[in-house]
């Protein structure tokens, strides 16, 4: 039986550092990479370098390989597809995959009601879509979007974009109409007061603040949420929270658009993580994990309310048939192999374990998630809450070297996604390294 993970070479080895050299070379540097891993090939929640080095992989790619790494029934799907043909433009003629996903993706949405699905390449390119499907069906130009949020790069998401500096610096002028408010962020609340006595005062400033004082709802369109922030810090909002938002977009006659692009197939133990607040959202946008690394975004929204007309949007490459059958593997492979179970099974062992940490760790400030979609933030000081960058930094390498790939998110945030199929004893060799490398940063500091 092999034991994982595997280190027969300390990472980075001579093969990698090679590739990284013509990387610096040839590829484009606005890539952040997070240490020099270079993967060679994948299986289930097992990743191997050009080396030989095998890791337990704790971030899926981004939160994207859901259903694990090349997963037979995925593949099979992909083949299969290949066979057949590879693309003939959804824009311009009808093909059975993009009907197939589209009524499978109508069924696990939330909501009784009638949907229909646009079609992209990525999570923001579904996000430009939401926007714009906002903008045709309300006729209105504004928007509502959160502080400490991350909806894509392109010119128009980028505009809801707020959780680093790097992400939005020379590309001013932005797509007008977006105003940003405070996210529910509890554990460093922008308003320094307290759940709950602060009475949800995050929710009540969107229409005291905002839509009573200089954006008259009259000309909102929608607003913009991931139901748990991602790239900002794996953030959880409170309880109560969506449900106030919801009464505030129901009377002001506001769209409410759910970004679930990372948090969304599976991951969080439910199909959308907006169910744990049982909201229906008018728009979702999903991608990442829907076809389980391939290229694709999907913007689901109320028949209603997907109404625009032929021509006003469309992609050529969007609803890719290869990106659809995939796609169609992984909602089949999620139902059959019971993954949302897992995935709360899994997340409530691996939340214990991280609470346990926190009661113990001095620099363990924070440890929220649903499902298997967890952040443990790390601090300098309990007390102060300064965020520790460089100790969370010094936690994903020693991580990595030790065979565990991990990432961070936020400003000192480490990020615990694993394929939803990962089982408690890798699962738990995995926290033990994380655990053993966060006590090692602790009494070197």
């Amino acid at each position: 039986m092999v034991v994982y993970p595997k280190i027969v070479v300390s990472p980075p080895g001579p093969r990698a550092r090679e590739f990284v050299q013509k990387d610096e070379q040839f590829v484009s540097p606005s890539y952040m990479r997070y240490y020099p891993l270079v993967v060679e090939s994948a299986n289930d929640c097992i990743v191997k370098d050009v080396d030989g080095n095998e890791y337990i992989d704790l971030n899926s790619g981004i939160a994207c390989m859901n259903v694990g790494h090349n997963h037979p029934r995925v593949v099979e799907a992909i083949k299969g597809q290949c066979d057949r043909f590879l693309h003939y433009s959804n824009t311009d003629f009808y093909y059975k995959e993009v009907i197939n996903l589209a009524e499978k993706l109508a069924k696990i949405a939330p909501g009784e009601f009638e949907k229909k699905t646009y079609f992209g390449n990525s999570g923001t390119e579904a996000v430009e879509a939401a926007v714009k499907l906002a903008r045709w069906h309300t006729r209105k130009p504004l928007f509502i979007g959160f502080i400490n949020a991350f909806h894509g790069r392109t010119m128009g998401s980028l505009a809801f974009t707020a959780s680093k500096p790097a992400q939005r610096r020379h590309f001013s002028p932005f797509m007008p109409g977006v105003s940003h408010v405070p996210y529910p962020y509890c554990y460093r609340c922008p308003f320094k007061l307290e759940q709950p006595n602060c009475n949800y005062w995050c929710a009540d400033f969107i229409e005291e603040q905002v839509l009573q004082k200089y954006m008259p709802s009259e000309d909102v369109a929608a607003i913009l949420f991931e139901p748990i922030q991602g790239e900002g810090g794996y953030v959880v909002p409170p309880p109560g929270f969506f449900q106030k938002l919801k009464k505030i977009a129901d009377k002001n006659g506001l769209l409410l658009i759910d970004d679930e692009v990372q948090s969304g197939i599976g991951r969080t133990g439910k199909w959308f993580a907006i169910e744990h607040w049982g909201i229906e959202p008018d728009i979702i946008c999903a991608a990442k994990a829907l076809a389980s690394g391939l290229p694709i975004g999907a913007t689901i929204a109320k028949a209603k309310i997907m109404d625009w007309t032929g021509g006003s949007h469309a992609s050529t490459f969007g609803g890719n048939p290869l990106s659809c059958a995939a796609a169609a593997a992984v909602i089949d492979v999620i139902k059959e192999q019971q993954l949302l179970d897992n995935a709360n099974k899994q997340g409530a062992y691996a939340m214990k374990r991280l609470e346990e940490l926190k009661e113990t760790s001095n620099i363990v400030g924070d440890v929220r998630g649903k499902g298997l979609m967890i952040g443990v933030e790390l601090v300098e000081d309990k007390e102060t809450k300064k965020p520790a960058p460089q100790k969370a930094y010094q936690v994903i390498l020693r991580s990595w070297k030790r065979g565990v790939a991990l990432v961070t998110c936020g400003a000192s945030t480490l990020r615990i996604v694993p394929p939803l199929t990962i089982q408690s004893d890798l699962l738990g060799s995995a926290l033990d390294i994380v655990e053993d490398t966060i006590n090692e940063v602790v009494k070197e500091t």
